[in-house]
This record gives structure tokens, C-alpha cells and sequence, in this order.
């Protein structure tokens, strides 16, 4: 080939290859730009004062801004209600907000410079501003009601928010370090950082650092959060553990409901043991008749006696305050703070007085429309039951009932705010029943536990599943109720004749029997070790937190085997 065309395809060659590393580069660069270009936008808010709680900056998802006026924070209510206190309430008739923590109960008047923090005044550094109808908490004076530490940063107007039960940790740098906005050195920089500065390393879930590919991520002394190598950090030093909130029982609860009649006295059981029982809960209180939260306390020495035999033995005691069915006392009550407040300091005097464990609210028959009302009251009692150690649980019946019976419970509030909520299951056909039935069928009692999960949205562990020591006795003539009466299930036995022929029915996992006596037709579902049993594997199958029983002394001796175990309860 003559030397001019080998140069000419040279030439050619070259222009081929050249044109190959230019698309190359090009490719390279639009890989880089549509990879990384992201990473460097600046998302940060500038034009107004920044809210980083535990380490997360949520200005971008507040509804109002943050307000700072002499030196004090103001958050709105929505926002508060977003991010510390779902239930913060305004209370109409006190001109009040009342706003609730894991041990605390705060009230402050609107335009007033005190807060009542668990029945004690404390002077504040603000107050409850209003404007264009939303209400701004002086945060700052709020900060032991949520047990939080708050920090103003004045230069990047930032207020950080760090919860005192979760796990705090420090670290130093190594050497001076670029804090990236992501875990990734082709990222925008967010900070800098000296040398031996010291800066928070964020925890994940797991209360472990949030460290992502080798990229741990901090919070510098200005607020920034962003990441640096894990290596660039040395000394890290946990300052504060999370607190675990502790149960007081291990294991499944297994709690008797231990009934006296209000003028009667308290059981008394020295030198007994109950097989399979780890709570026990005697009818000690109840609410007094146009009391104004006042409580009838029925237990006394007697009272004292039972709480040491009951301890001295192993067992919890949540006794239950019954508010009797006084239906206008207990709305009287609700509709009233300063009334539900008094109700709760009674309960918590009562509590120390006994040495309590825990205490069991057994309210029933109210107005459907106190039925939010009811659950102020629970979200007000907890706090101080959690400030004392004590355990709170509520007695609700089914869902879909009777306004005045059913309906007057918000399951999903009650069950998330108490430590348990007790499903009384039972009474599906009642005295006030038209036909006869099953007092508490299988089939009834696992379709219920299903509204509880599902249209409830109540946690399976903080279920107690509630069932009848007793049936009923049905007594027809011509196909018409005459009469029905309650029999306790250790009496069934005797009183059924020896020739009548009990039937087993497998949807209700119980016997029936029908037999003629004294002119009328009796018919009884049964309830045995056979019913119960099938019951209580509903809590193994659902996970429930265990099983409550009504009442002691109706059942026959060989039940608590039974009980004890199926649940694992000795």
C-alpha cells in the first residue's frame, strides 16, 4: 500500500477512536450526572427555623411554622400532636389545653403563664399563644412534660429535640472531614468538621449507629445532619441508654376477677393457692352515686389482708373500680376534667394506700357520646400509673353492639394507650337475649377477635381475652322464654339429669343439652374444661397477651389445671 493511503487510514483510525473516547466521555459524564447530580441539590430550608427531632430534621413536614418570640419556642398544636401527643386536647369549658407523656399529665390555660404538671403549678417562660384559630405551646417550657432535652442553635436557626429514653452517643473526629449530605464522597457538603470536634452519631432502630456502605451518619454542634467515613471518628462514648419499659408479668396473664357483692366483705383466702392464676383482681372499688368522682372503697383491713395473701403467693393485684352502671354519674364525670382529675388522684390514693399493682377499670353502660370522653380519662390516667409503676387495664365487651353497651368504646384508643384491654367475651346472648344461645361461643369469640385486630387496629400482646366461669339456663314453654337463669359452670354437673344427652357443636366448641323439667323445656350451652380450653387456644393462635376470668368460685377445681396448662402458668 502506497504510503499516503496507509496515512489517510491513519487519519481515519484516528478520527474513529477519537470519536469513540469523546461518546465514551460523554456517556461517562451523563452516567455521573443522572447517578450523582441529585446528591448535590440543596434541599435544605433556609427561610425559617429548622426542627430536627432525634436526629431527624421534619421542618419539611411541619403544618405550622416554628415560632421563636423572647427567647421562648412556640410548636402548634397540630404539630405537637404530630410528632410528641396524639391525644393533646383542647378543653372547651377550662379554656385549657391538656397535653399527656409516658408519666406526665400537663394542663395550661390559654393565655396563662402556669402549667398544673401532675397536680403541681409550675411557672412558665411563655404562654398558650392563639392566632388565626391555631394555638402555639411554649415548647420550651414543655420539655420535662415530653422528657426532652431542646437546644436553640442561633447560627443556622435550628432547634434540635432529643428524647432522654433513647440512647444518646458522642464521637470525635480524627482529623478535619467534609460531613456529606449522603453516604457517598460525590455528594454535596453539608459541614465541616475540625479536628477532635466532638458530634452525635445517629442510632437506628436497633438502637445501633446508622452506619450505610462503610458511611456512618452524624449531627454536627450546628445541627447538620449528614455523613462521614466510619473511620473518621474516634471515642465514641454512649452518654445515655434507651429505657426499656419493663413488663410486670412475664409470660401470659392469667387474671381471676375475685366478685363480692358491695356490701359484703372481701374474700378471704389465707392459706389458699390458685393453680394457673398470676393476677388477681377483687371488686374492692366502685364509683359513688352523684360522687363527682368520688370512689367507694370497700376493701379496708380485709382489703390489706387479701393484697398479702395474693403477693405472698405470687400473684398480681389489679383490683377493678366499677363505675355500677351509674350512667349519668360516670358522664357527669367525663364531661368534666377537673372531675376525671379527681377521680384519678382517688384511684392513684387508693393505689399506695393498698400496695396495688395495677388497677382494672370495669366501666359499663355509658352514653355513646362520652364515648371519647372515656378515653380522656384513660389517656389522663396513665401517665400517673406510669409514674407510679403501676398497671392499667380496661374492660370493654364486644364491637357492633348496643350504643350504651358497645358502642361507647373507642377500642383502638383505649387499646393503644392502656397497658391491656380486657375483651369480656361473653354475653352473646344475654338476659335481655329474644331467643336462646350460646353465652360464649367459639365461633363468636374468634369473629370478635378478628374486629379487634382488624377494624380496632388494637396489638393481638395487648389483648386479654375475657371468659363466663358460668352459663345460662334457658327455660321455655310452647317455644316461649319464661325464665333464664345464670348457673355457675362447677353446678352444671348436678343439675343436669344423668339421661339427658349432651351434643357436641363444633363451630361453638361447647356441648348442648335440652331436657324437659317441671312442665318447661331447659336448654343450657355448656360451659366445661372442654369450652374453655378451646377458648384459651385462641390466645396461643392470635398471640394475645392472656386470659381474665369471671368469676372466682364459680368454676370447679379441675379448671386451673386446665388453665394452667394450656396458658404455661403455674
Amino acid at each position: 500500500m502506497p504510503k499516503r493511503a496507509k496515512r489517510e487510514e491513519k487519519k481515519v483510525k484516528t478520527k474513529v477512536l477519537y470519536k469513540l473516547i469523546v461518546v465514551a466521555i460523554f456517556v461517562a459524564l451523563a452516567f455521573f450526572i443522572l447517578k450523582y447530580a441529585p446528591n448535590y441539590v440543596n434541599t435544605e430550608i433556609t427561610d425559617k427555623a429548622n426542627l430536627v427531632i432525634n436526629n431527624s430534621n421534619v421542618t419539611g413536614d411541619l403544618k405550622k411554622d416554628v415560632i421563636i418570640e423572647n427567647g421562648v419556642i412556640y410548636i402548634s398544636m397540630e404539630d405537637i400532636s404530630n410528632f410528641f401527643d396524639p391525644y393533646i386536647y383542647y378543653d372547651e369549658k377550662y379554656n385549657q389545653i391538656i397535653t399527656t407523656s409516658d408519666n406526665q399529665v400537663t394542663s395550661m390555660v390559654v393565655g396563662g403563664n402556669t402549667m398544673i404538671n401532675n397536680g403541681s403549678s409550675v411557672s412558665t417562660s411563655g404562654t398558650i399563644l392563639q392566632r388565626n384559630d391555631t394555638y402555639y405551646i411554649p415548647f420550651s417550657s414543655f420539655k420535662d412534660t415530653y422528657n426532652v432535652e431542646i437546644s436553640y442553635i442561633e447560627e443556622t436557626n435550628t432547634i434540635t429535640v432529643d428524647s432522654k429514653d433513647r440512647k444518646y452517643v458522642v464521637a470525635d473526629s480524627k482529623k478535619e472531614n467534609s460531613v456529606k449530605a449522603y453516604p457517598t464522597v460525590f455528594s454535596r457538603t453539608v459541614d465541616k468538621l475540625e479536628e477532635q470536634e466532638t458530634v452525635t452519631v445517629v442510632q437506628n432502630d436497633e438502637n445501633k449507629n446508622n452506619v450505610i456502605d462503610g458511611w456512618v451518619e452524624i449531627r454536627t454542634d450546628i445541627g447538620k445532619i449528614g455523613y462521614v467515613k466510619e473511620d473518621a471518628l474516634v471515642n465514641e462514648l454512649a452518654t445515655r441508654e434507651s429505657i426499656e419499659k419493663k413488663k410486670q408479668i412475664k409470660g401470659k396473664i392469667s387474671m381471676a376477677w375475685d366478685y363480692y357483692y358491695e356490701y359484703s366483705s372481701v374474700p378471704d383466702r389465707t392459706g389458699t393457692d390458685i393453680q394457673g392464676v398470676n393476677v388477681m383482681s377483687p371488686t374492692f372499688f366502685t364509683l359513688v352515686d352523684e360522687g363527682r368522682g368520688k370512689v367507694s372503697d370497700n376493701a379496708g383491713e380485709e382489703g390489706k389482708e387479701y393484697v398479702k395473701w395474693a403477693h405472698s403467693n405470687g400473684y398480681m393485684v389489679w383490683p377493678s373500680i366499677s363505675n355500677n352502671s351509674y350512667i349519668e354519674t360516670t358522664s357527669e364525670i367525663m364531661k368534666d376534667y377537673n372531675l376525671r382529675h379527681d377521680l384519678i388522684e382517688n384511684i392513684i390514693s387508693l393505689i399506695m394506700e393498698y400496695d396495688l399493682d395495677g388497677i382494672n377499670i370495669d366501666f359499663e353502660y355509658m352514653h355513646d357520646e362520652d364515648k371519647d370522653l372515656f378515653s380522656r380519662f384513660i389517656i389522663e390516667l396513665k401517665p400517673r400509673l406510669n409514674e407510679i409503676g403501676k398497671v392499667l387495664s380496661v374492660d370493654v365487651t364486644a364491637p357492633d353492639g348496643s350504643e350504651e353497651w358497645s358502642l361507647c368504646f373507642d377500642r383502638h384508643v383505649i387499646g393503644d394507650v392502656a397497658d391491656y384491654i380486657v375483651f369480656m367475651a361473653y354475653d352473646q346472648n344475654g338476659d335481655s337475649s329474644a331467643v336462646p344461645g350460646t353465652n360464649a361461643g367459639y365461633d363468636w369469640v374468634k369473629v370478635n377477635i378478628d374486629k379487634f385486630l382488624g377494624q380496632e387496629e388494637v396489638e393481638a400482646e395487648k389483648i386479654i381475652l375475657g371468659m363466663p366461669f358460668y352459663a345460662r339456663v334457658w327455660k321455655e314453654s310452647n317455644g316461649k322464654i319464661e325464665e333464664i337463669w345464670k348457673v355457675d359452670m362447677k353446678a352444671l354437673d348436678e343439675m343436669i339429669p344423668e339421661s339427658a344427652q349432651k351434643i357436641w357443636d363444633d363451630d361453638l366448641k361447647q356441648y348442648y343439652v335440652e331436657y324437659v323439667e317441671n312442665g318447661l323445656t331447659n336448654k343450657i350451652w355448656i360451659e366445661d374444661e372442654e369450652s374453655i380450653e378451646a377458648k384459651l387456644s385462641l390466645i396461643t393462635e392470635y398471640n394475645l397477651a392472656g386470659a381474665a376470668y369471671w368469676a372466682k368460685d364459680r368454676e370447679p377445681e379441675s379448671i386451673w389445671q386446665v388453665i394452667s396448662e394450656t396458658l404455661g402458668v403455674e
